[in-house]
């Protein structure tokens, strides 16, 4: 299943390798694209593992859609 979060907060380069890092290391192997510039994230995988792995690692995702 794949989910669409938007996070507003994730503002620059900094904050997407921190995105994908905590993604990586709550969904090893998961599909994970960033769009920067419409600060969303998609990922393949456990919506809730990686909705709680974002806000971990201090943003606020919220689901698009």
């Amino acid at each position: 299943m794949t989910t669409i979060f938007t996070v507003p907060d994730m503002t620059c380069g900094h904050c997407e390798k921190t995105v994908r890092s905590a993604l990586g290391g709550a969904l090893p192997g998961a599909a994970v694209t960033v769009d920067l510039a419409a600060k969303t994230v998609t990922v393949a995988g456990d919506a809730m593992a990686a909705e709680d792995a974002i806000r971990e690692a201090g943003y606020s995702p919220e689901k698009a859609g």
